[in-house]
């Protein structure tokens, strides 16, 4: 929605990684250069950290935009919870490779003609493995395995570990992964934005979908983002997608510091409705932005947004009786010679338009609020476009 509105080519904060978006902050450089380092070894592992949202999948699929595919055969992991059994042949599908059965021994067989063909023909493999914060120490035992894989002394298979800063100290103080910490030749921790890179980062962005100044961006709004989202990436988007969304909503062509404390403190409403204290819009900690920009409309029940659609009608209902009572009001003060009848008096107009405020404003809030919830909904899968 936000996109047609402003104009824009594209959806530039949208969730999924695309290289396309690419930006290289200090840390990205400095990630990127090790990984060049690395492949050139053709061995070994190589180790990428960050936190949740710190762009490590994004700098994936910028790598493999630089890769030749024709030299190099990748196959890609995400993993949950996987022991060594499970990983072996996860290993085996992502190289699109078809084992029989169950039976460890023969996927390990599979794994090893497929990088020896693949080595005969003149191309290096690399594995790439996600989320490695969850792997089961009998998985990563069989990652080292597999690396021992050669042909003669040529070896046969690369990995690169991407991870949570959790995986990061397992590798440190594991007593047991000596072996696998002497076979890593790079490593590096991706750091979140600084503040004067999430303005650049949001302006690269812009720019990438034919941004034109439209909406002009408030004073104070990227330096007051930057403390909401910590400088991390995925927060970044995630309020920004929120941010251009109630711009469109409400037909704005600035956006302020105000809309922006409304949309996260929309955010942690939504996170954590029913709360009897919530945290100050701009005040929030980063695992508080984290927990509230993670929530999307797969987590609302269709019985809620009913819901809020009644309670919508039930304020209106008030409304158009408030209304009538003043309307009430005013006819017998019209009726009267000193417009004030018995038992009608300014402070009881005063009051009703008070009330009648109020809930104009409750309202409003109620509707953006499903409206939001509802556009995010359609937008976020493309089958549903047609709605």
């Amino acid at each position: 929605m936000y996109d047609q509105f402003y104009g824009f080519s594209g959806r530039p904060f949208q969730l999924t990684p695309d290289p396309q978006f690419y930006f290289e902050s200090a840390s990205h450089k400095k990630a990127m250069s090790y990984l060049g380092y690395g492949l050139n070894q053709g061995e070994g592992f190589i180790v990428i950290t960050g936190e949740v949202g710190a762009g490590k999948s994004t700098l994936v699929a910028h790598l493999m935009e630089q890769v030749d595919p024709d030299a190099l055969t990748v196959g890609q992991v995400v993993t949950s919870a996987l022991d060594g059994e499970e990983l072996i042949h996860v290993v085996a599908q992502s190289f699109g490779l078809i084992v029989e059965g169950h039976d460890k021994a023969g996927a390990l067989g599979a794994i090893e003609r497929f990088l020896q063909d693949e080595a005969r023909a003149g191309r290096r493999c690399l594995l790439v493995v996600d989320e490695c914060q969850n792997l089961d120490f009998t998985a990563l035992e069989e990652l080292r395995m597999l690396s021992n894989f050669q042909l003669g002394s040529h070896p046969l298979l690369q990995s690169l570990l991407l991870g949570q800063p959790e995986f990061r100290r397992t590798l440190a103080n594991h007593p047991d992964l000596d072996q696998l910490r002497q076979r890593i030749i790079a490593s590096h921790h991706l750091e979140a934005l600084d503040e004067d890179e999430v303005e650049d980062y949001i302006r690269h962005r812009l720019a990438h979908v034919g941004w034109n100044g439209r909406p002009e961006l408030d004073n104070g709004l990227l330096p007051a983002l930057y403390r909401a989202s910590d400088g991390i990436p995925r927060r970044v988007n995630q309020v920004m997608n929120r941010l251009l969304l109630l711009g469109a909503i409400e037909e704005q062509d600035q956006l302020s510091v105000e809309m922006l404390e409304a949309v996260i403190e929309e955010m942690v409403a939504d996170q954590s409705r029913g709360a009897h204290k919530q945290p100050g819009p701009l005040a929030l900690e980063p695992e508080a932005v984290a927990a509230a920009t993670d929530s999307n409309i797969d987590s609302v029940p269709a019985s809620e947004v009913a819901a809020l659609l009644a309670q919508r009608d039930e304020r209106t209902a008030e409304l158009e009786a408030a209304i009538s009572e003043l309307q009430a009001a005013g006819a017998v003060g019209a009726d009267s010679p000193d417009n004030s009848p018995e038992g009608i008096s300014d402070p009881d107009v005063s009051e009703a338009l008070v009330r009648i405020e109020k809930r104009l404003e409750e309202q409003e809030q109620s509707f953006r609020h499903v409206l939001t919830m509802l556009i995010e909904w359609l937008e976020e899968d493309t089958s549903r476009e047609a709605a």
